[in-house]
């Protein structure tokens, strides 16, 4: 018996060490979001996937770098797009989730925060302990696109002062 129970607490921690170190599939083959460089694995709880009806994809880092990227594709038609779920990290039907605009966490390139989860329940939860407000994946966009002059802005200034600190400034 407790050579079984060895056995399967051994298996499980196998399996859990597999999963953390390779980590999300779309995050081994596009590691890096394309406009921004981050690290899409880093951030998987609000990284997002694009397929273009010709079949291409793109791996972001967040809602704010796809945007950019559906706007410089104007010709191509999303086929899917999909976005990390919060809490569990798994890909999720980015038009289907339950997103929360807002909030008192800072977002991922974004001056207003936008998470996306996959059950209402959890999104409302999270509006309970953080502000926000409950939305939609066409809500969600549009916040960000009206959003994007500050964001950019906010992007520019904090890349400053990291080279600036980097060069030795304080």
């Amino acid at each position: 018996m407790k050579r079984q129970i060895l056995s399967v607490l051994l298996v499980t921690s196998l399996l859990f060490i597999a999963g953390v170190a390779f980590g999300h599939e779309d995050c081994q083959t596009q590691p890096k979001c394309k406009y921004c460089g981050m690290d899409r694995e880093k951030f998987d709880f609000s990284r997002m996937l694009v397929e273009y009806d010709d079949g291409t994809m793109l791996g972001t880092c967040s809602i704010h770098c796809l945007a950019v990227d559906l706007a410089l594709n104007i010709d191509k038609t999303p086929r899917s797009i999909q976005v990390g779920d919060y809490n569990t990290k798994t890909l999720i039907d980015a038009e289907k989730a339950f997103w929360v605009v807002g909030g008192n966490k800072p977002g991922v390139m974004t001056k207003q925060a936008k998470w996306a989860f996959e059950k209402k329940e959890d999104a409302e939860k999270y509006i309970q302990e953080n502000g926000g407000s409950l939305a939609s994946f066409d809500d969600a966009m549009k916040a960000t696109y009206e959003g994007m002059y500050a964001d950019t802005k906010m992007i520019r200034e904090k890349r400053k002062a990291m080279k600036m600190q980097g060069a030795g400034h304080k």
